[in-house]
């Protein structure tokens, strides 16, 4: 869309293009585009990325029959569904990509939930969505592509009902994080900035929220950018039936960033809870 800031236009072109959408859906795990949580039981990504889904819906209990969820950057949509088939409830996917959409509601309609999850392409600095809409805010690792994070912030806080609960992760940066380390981060994604528990706990200290916790666990972070990274190597000649050498290359090298960043404590990663208050 023309309104899209640039940043966030850069993203969806990014995640529009078709090495990117083999890649993340071949080997990032599926329906679940996101960071996983392992254990010495779970390995494989897409059951260490449901394993994240799982203990999100945790921290939200109750999720009562009826409830209404929009989740902001939903990728192909597998915590939606997931949330659907497990409590009952609604969810609005907002996602940036129409490739990923469109992938969305296929397997959406496969699995006979088109009636409960709706996915609209839009962008989470302008959500097209009236105020006090929904009883829960949902996101996975998406603010991060965000040029104006305060926005989307207000934003959520303007489609809550009172009373309703925010949860999310984010890849951010450490709040003691020394200057100039996480640039070859930056580049990756094309960003100048990330988010930091302390900027977030800010925004939700200015808006009222309530009940803050951050559960940090960036060592899952790390985990998950070598898994992936270890996929990818070792599944690269069946990657290339689908994606150019040149963006293998790149994201081995842009992963490996990552994880030195996280492996350094530059980084932060963990699930973040909030409620805004009732009346």
């Amino acid at each position: 869309m023309d309104n899209y800031s640039q940043v966030v236009k850069t993203a969806q072109d990014y995640y529009n293009s078709d090495d990117a959408d083999n890649f993340y859906f071949h080997i990032w795990g599926g329906e679940d585009i996101h960071i996983g949580m392992y254990s010495d039981a779970i390995r494989k990504i897409d059951e260490a990325s449901q394993r994240t889904v799982d203990t999100m819906a945790r921290l939200l209990d109750p999720i009562a029959p009826g409830s209404r969820i929009i989740d902001l950057g939903a990728g192909y949509g597998g915590a939606a569904r997931y949330l659907c088939k497990s409590f009952d409830c609604s969810v609005h996917c907002i996602n940036l990509s129409e490739t990923q959409n469109d992938r969305n509601r296929e397997l959406t309609k496969a699995q006979g939930l088109q009636d409960s999850v709706i996915v609209t392409d839009a962008s989470f600095e302008d959500l097209p969505v009236e105020d006090a809409q929904y009883d829960v805010v949902w996101s996975q690792d998406s603010f991060l592509h965000s040029g104006d994070r305060q926005k989307v912030m207000c934003e959520i806080d303007r489609v809550l009902r009172p009373g309703g609960k925010i949860i999310f992760t984010d890849p951010m940066q450490a709040d003691d994080c020394p200057e100039g380390v996480l640039q070859p981060v930056y580049d990756r994604i094309h960003l100048d900035s990330l988010g930091s528990p302390g900027f977030y706990h800010q925004q939700a200290e200015l808006l009222g929220w309530q009940n803050a916790h951050y559960e940090e666990m960036t060592f899952q972070l790390v985990q998950h950018y070598q898994r992936v990274r270890e996929e990818l190597q070792s599944r690269r000649s069946e990657l290339l039936q689908h994606v150019c050498a040149d963006y293998v290359d790149r994201m081995l090298a842009g992963l490996q960033h990552w994880i030195d960043a996280g492996s350094n404590d530059y980084l932060s990663w963990g699930i973040l809870r909030f409620q805004k208050p009732g009346h």
